[in-house]
């Protein structure tokens, strides 16, 4: 069935509408940054930059690295902007945009995202690398789109909610896990397995108190005290389950790995936060290309 333009919306040179990218201009695998400016921080380690675009807060290069291809891509932060990368993603990978049908072939992408993020946990010290082993969404992003049986960890969920004694006007947690495969390639080389939670904000949903009140102050105290099947929270941020839920969905392959930058147990904060994400990036393009 041929796709209708209000729906694959594509700019005057045939390129996708918010990441502004032609097919030939993806990788197959994919680095996802939430800061446009760290686009180039990754970038400056490849040999050959082949493209470089931009619109809006989604910025573009791809180019080689040790003789490997690899797109890079900002998101913006946030479940939102992941519905919009995620989607234009995989359809500049597979849909063709002359006839406006999906593909017959489906091309499977290498998807990892270089984060930051911050500890739940005191023992987890401030510049270490978490792998996501599970994504925890406090969005509700995944909820508009049907659902194959067996996609969320609902034993999971349904303990974290009785724990957590869960406000049932917020969205329902959802736990979503990472590809077994890029899990066991990161986690070789001496990263971490970590439970993450994906807050749908940065002040009130992580427990930051300015000056507006908290629905439950005591709901970070109840996330970093959870325990379930021997696994605790390790950290919280913005994006993972989102990412892991998209790329299931769609068929791709996705990680999420993350940098600490702050203990919000002991208050701590990275001394150096650009050299601990330097080694990040570094770490993932040797790992990749491996």
């Amino acid at each position: 069935m041929k796709i209708l333009e209000s729906e694959l919306i594509l700019n005057p040179d045939g390129s996708i509408y918010h990441l502004n990218l032609k097919p030939e201009d993806l990788a197959s695998t994919v680095i996802t940054v939430g800061d446009q400016d760290r686009v180039e921080h990754v970038s400056c380690y490849f040999d050959q930059i082949e493209v470089k675009k931009q619109h809006r807060e989604f910025k573009t290069h791809t180019g080689l690295y040790k003789g490997k291809r690899i797109t890079v891509i900002s998101t913006g932060i946030g479940p939102d902007n992941i519905d919009i990368v995620f989607n234009e993603l995989d359809a500049l990978a597979n849909i063709d945009f002359d006839s406006r049908k999906i593909k017959e072939k489906l091309r499977v992408l290498e998807i990892v995202r270089v984060g930051t993020s911050g500890a739940m946990q005191a023992d987890i010290p401030v510049d270490s690398i978490i792998a996501s082993e599970l994504g925890i969404g406090f969005d509700n992003l995944l909820h508009f789109y049907k659902l194959p049986d067996h996609l969320f960890d609902e034993e999971f969920s349904e303990a974290f909610q009785k724990h957590t004694s869960w406000n049932v006007n917020n969205s329902k947690p959802y736990v979503v896990v990472a590809n077994q495969e890029l899990l066991a390639k990161f986690t070789s080389e001496g990263i971490k397995k970590g439970v993450t939670t994906t807050n749908v904000g940065f002040y009130g949903p992580q427990g930051r108190v300015l000056r507006l009140p908290l629905q439950d102050p005591e709901m970070n105290k109840k996330i970093s005290s959870f325990v379930f099947n021997g696994r605790q929270i390790t950290n919280l941020e913005m994006e993972t389950a989102a990412i892991y839920g998209m790329s299931r969905l769609l068929g791709h392959k996705a990680l999420s790995l993350n940098v600490i930058l702050a203990n919000r147990a002991n208050g701590n904060f990275s001394k150096d936060p650009k050299m601990a994400i330097d080694n990040l990036i570094k770490k993932t393009l040797e790992i990749l290309v491996q």
